[in-house]
């Protein structure tokens, strides 16, 4: 990605010196910059408070609760684990998180919940359906309350940044359930791990 910026503001200032446009590629720069700081600033006090919420929900045990309330559709999601692993738990949490629009709070629980998935993965050298499954949730992100966009839209001074809630809500319920119906139909091209192993075993015990 460094490579790819460096590119594009070489080019961008090579071609407004051959057209003239120096000035204004300049200006454009620093009014950019200025702008990623107003906007980083009026990110900070709203990305404080809901990781704020997020952080007490987990001290109260909303979370744990969430995790039971959603433990039946988890089962069948991620049946390859235990009822009682404690990823199912990191999962609703990082599910609560993007729903919330906080991308960067559920980022380091959806790494803690992966490396929970891989201490019970029976192939260390591959990802589990269940890991394959969480990161195509991860990928399509559902979003009750884009929080961060909204926080973004506020910071350029937006009349009504309110009005993303809808059409967000809509397009990442689509991508999430299509990323999940896609994941669960990729995995009946593979038998479980379990069936893998055990049929290896035999082959082994007749040998």
């Amino acid at each position: 990605m460094n490579y790819i910026f460096y590119f594009l503001i070489v080019v961008s200032i090579v071609a407004g010196a051959v057209n003239g446009k120096l000035d204004d590629v300049v200006n454009a720069i620093l009014t950019g910059a200025e702008l990623s700081v107003k906007v980083a600033f009026s990110l900070i006090g709203i990305m404080a408070f809901w990781l704020g919420i997020m952080k007490i929900a987990e001290k109260c045990g909303l979370v744990a609760f969430i995790a039971k309330l959603l433990k039946p559709i988890s089962k069948r999601l991620f049946n390859e684990l235990p009822e009682d692993s404690p990823a199912i738990a990191d999962v609703a949490m990082s599910f609560s998180a993007n729903a919330l629009g906080l991308a960067n709070a559920a980022t380091p629980i959806g790494i803690k919940a992966m490396k929970e998935m891989q201490e019970e993965n029976i192939d260390k050298s591959s990802a589990s359906n269940s890991m394959c499954t969480f990161l195509a949730m991860s990928t399509a992100g559902f979003q009750l309350i884009p929080a961060t966009v909204i926080a973004i839209l506020i910071g350029i001074g937006y009349k009504n940044p309110t009005e993303i809630i809808a059409p967000t809500l809509l397009v990442t319920t689509i991508a999430f359930v299509s990323a999940v119906i896609i994941a669960k139909i990729f995995q009946q091209f593979w038998a479980p791990q379990k069936a893998i192993n055990t049929s290896t075993s035999e082959t082994r015990g007749e040998d």
